[in-house]
């Protein structure tokens, strides 16, 4: 039975608990381990965050905080092949789990660089500078971000079980809160071995991180008014939480990142025999086969000039015949499994509402070839284009979370502007075009629906980041369907997750609260990374 971390020592649920649920290898269906948080006392786990795990980070400065997270990459950093050997069996390659784990290390050290670089060495981050309030120079205003006294309760998704409690971490340890994970069932034993990390490494102070396995619903109700409550999953499960009678009585701070069924924006000017269409082709194809598709920044729609349809399915289908697909473990695989046989199964009646509008071009939905595996104990995938009607509603607001991606033809700029906004609400979409008009154009009409716009063009697709990378240094999240949620933006994600609370005050009181952070910030060393 997978152990959780409460209070800073590993407990185990009650011994025969009947919630308990199996935890199976994507790969070969093995049983790895069985889950569930029934037994655990939530209330005290959540009261120990609070009354030692907070007291002890608000107490320490922002600089402190940042060396805190420094220790915990170089932790995680140190051991992170034992995650690689473990993410095999949650069905992903080499390459999936190092943009899963080694990006998760990359958004804590970055954290830890800007908050050395940009916070004082104080516990507490004046934004100024002071407004005068009244006629005389006597009265000023200015404003004051202090660490919240709650948690942070992070509920998270399967498909990124290392940098999602990483990134979600990074900012709570800086703003000064604790948290208490609760990973996704079905690959909560990676997060159970990065707490494990973490816990022995002895890196952070006590109550400063804590993990729950299996359901938290019995603890949602002893959540207080300081708390946050992160979600990361489905946006019927985020509208459940969002609306828990504790979380709304309370008004607890809800974030959430939610379905998103992202697209990608082919523009008339990029001709077919052009490098740019064919980094356009190349990053159509590496969103839908990364981490087998399960990404919620995945392309799912692909919106091409209806001239050149054909082409592009064409294109695209040539591009995926040549993914190996198989045991992540095995030489030459390019394609794992999908977490699990239940998720190969909803991806899959997925697909086939989507193809009720249009034709599957590429794949079989229920046979796929795999190399060193049985493809009926493992939850593998074919890789699936669909040509679908652009005006049906079902590829525009089924997401079918695997290798799946439909191909939409557009008649002009104003058909694909609607079709975008026919998403209800997105992560991210890209825009693909040498013609800066157009491109101005169309991002100032799609910007509204979209949390991020990767625009790509022939002058930055040798260096592009992808599609569907979140960066530490930029907003993630989106509106409407997409959660309406933002994490990371750089110091921003931070500042969200403290108070900020107005000060009136005299002059003399306001300089004096800054000259007292600018003496702590040269004691440290100044802004010195």
């Amino acid at each position: 039975m997978l152990q959780s971390y409460l209070q800073d020592a590993w407990v185990s649920p009650a011994p025969k608990a009947n919630s308990a649920l199996d935890v199976r290898d994507a790969v070969t269906g093995d049983l790895v381990c069985r889950v569930s948080s029934e037994g655990l006392d939530m209330e005290e786990a959540f009261d120990y965050a609070r009354r030692v795990g907070s007291r002890t980070l608000r107490d320490l400065t922002f600089h402190q905080r940042a060396d805190i997270l420094e220790a915990v990459a170089v932790a995680v950093r140190e051991r992170r092949t034992e995650l690689y050997a473990l993410s095999a069996r949650a069905g992903a390659t080499l390459t999936d789990a190092r943009y899963d784990i080694d990006g998760g290390i990359g958004v804590v050290r970055h954290y830890a660089g800007r908050a050395r670089s940009e916070l004082p060495n104080d516990t507490f981050l004046l934004e100024g500078p002071a407004e005068r309030l009244a006629r005389g120079e006597d009265f000023l205003g200015i404003h004051i971000n202090t660490p919240s006294r709650g948690l942070v309760l992070q509920v998270n998704a399967f498909n990124f079980p290392v940098w999602a409690p990483l990134e979600k971490l990074a900012q709570a340890i800086l703003s000064g809160m604790p948290s208490v994970i609760k990973p996704a069932t079905p690959t909560a034993y990676l997060t159970e071995h990065l707490v494990r990390i973490v816990a022995e490494a002895g890196v952070l102070p006590p109550g400063a991180l804590q993990m729950i396995a299996g359901s938290v619903s019995p603890g949602l109700h002893l959540l207080r008014e300081q708390d946050v409550l992160s979600f990361t999953g489905s946006a019927v499960t985020a509208g459940v939480l969002r609306t828990q009678p504790t979380v709304v009585a309370k008004s607890v701070r809800f974030n959430a990142e939610a379905d998103s069924v992202n697209a990608i924006v082919l523009a008339p000017d990029v001709q077919p025999d052009s490098e740019l269409f064919a980094a356009f082709i190349r990053e159509v194809a590496n969103e839908m086969t990364l981490k087998a598709g399960q990404k919620c920044t995945a392309i799912r729609r692909i919106l091409v000039p209806h001239e050149f349809e054909t082409t592009v399915l064409d294109a695209v289908s040539a591009r995926l015949s040549t993914v190996t697909i198989g045991n992540p473990a095995s030489d030459g695989v390019q394609m794992g499994a999908v977490v699990s046989l239940e998720q190969r199964d909803e991806v899959r009646r997925a697909a086939r509402r989507i193809a009720e509008a249009g034709r599957f071009v590429h794949g079989d939905p229920i046979k796929v070839e795999v190399i060193d595996a049985d493809p009926q104990r493992g939850a593998f995938l074919d890789t699936i284009l669909i040509s679908a009607d652009p005006d049906a509603a079902a590829p525009h607001e089924v997401e079918a979370f695997g290798p799946v991606a439909s191909v939409l033809p557009y008649r002009d700029t104003a058909h694909a502007i609607d079709l975008l906004a026919r998403g209800q609400g997105s992560l991210v979409a890209s825009i693909v075009s040498d013609d800066r008009s157009w491109t101005t154009t169309f991002l100032q009409e799609a910007a509204p629906w979209h949390g991020r716009l990767h625009l790509l063009d022939s002058s930055n697709m040798a260096q592009t980041t992808g599609h569907g990378s979140p960066l530490p240094a930029l907003k993630h999240g989106g509106p409407g369907r997409a959660g309406g949620g933002s994490e990371m933006a750089g110091i921003r994600g931070v500042i969200d997750l403290m108070q900020r609370t107005a000060l009136q005050a005299s002059p003399d009181l306001l300089a004096a609260l800054q000259s007292d952070s600018a003496t702590n910030s040269a004691v440290s060393g100044g802004d010195a990374p």
